[in-house]
């Protein structure tokens, strides 16, 4: 099976794509789409979940950035 990046990840040229080169393309794309924002990183360093704050209720939100130690204006979800 060939992957997004077809031959690229493909090393030993057998023209099969293996569970490893599979798998590093898979660690490839990640890092690739990897979001490196500042906002996210201070986020995940508070052991909160993005994902889950853009869910809450402004307040609800507010007060769990507030305990986290972050400034809930700096943020816009």
């Amino acid at each position: 099976m060939k992957g997004i990046f077809g031959s690229m990840f493909d090393l030993n040229h057998d023209g099969n794509i293996s569970l490893l080169e599979s798998t590093m393309e898979f660690i490839f794309l990640n890092e690739l789409l990897k979001d490196d924002s500042e906002e996210r990183t201070e986020l995940e360093l508070s052991g909160l979940d993005p994902d889950e704050l853009e869910f809450m209720d402004t307040d609800e939100r507010r007060e769990v950035l507030e305990d986290a130690g972050l400034d809930p204006d700096e943020y816009d979800f």
